[in-house]
């Protein structure tokens, strides 16, 4: 079974911070790059931030540089979004994907990313 499973979102006050995990299982995630993806209600679905395989490149869209930051344990087959400074419009579903090492570039692009988890909740709000 080939599986990816966020969890750690949840209710936070704007300023507040919020640490997000993404589990592998059925699959190393040591030759897979991890992209994170959030979605509003009424919007798209959007990149949030991307991290290589190797941990050599990360890339973060430009609405949360600065304030998330995305790491990877490999020993525990496991993906982190670190959110600081949490604002009310980073309320979304957050949903972690992986992306073959050979497309990372392209790591923001749903078509490019082979497994999906299935969403963890954040709110922020006051």
């Amino acid at each position: 079974q080939l599986q990816l499973v966020e969890s750690g979102g949840g209710l936070v006050q704007p300023g507040g911070s919020l640490r997000l995990s993404c589990a592998a299982s059925g699959f190393n995630l040591d030759y897979y790059g991890i992209g994170w993806f959030r979605q509003a209600p009424g919007k798209e679905r959007e990149g949030v931030s991307c991290i290589s395989s190797s941990t050599v490149y990360t890339k973060y869209a430009d609405s949360v540089k600065g304030r998330f930051t995305i790491s990877r344990d490999n020993a525990k087959n496991t993906v982190y979004l670190q959110m600081n400074s949490l604002k009310p419009e980073d309320t979304a579903v957050y949903y972690c994907a992986s992306v073959r090492v050979s497309r990372f570039n392209l790591c923001f692009l749903e078509a490019a990313n082979d497994y999906w988890g299935q969403g963890t909740q954040v709110t922020v709000s006051s």
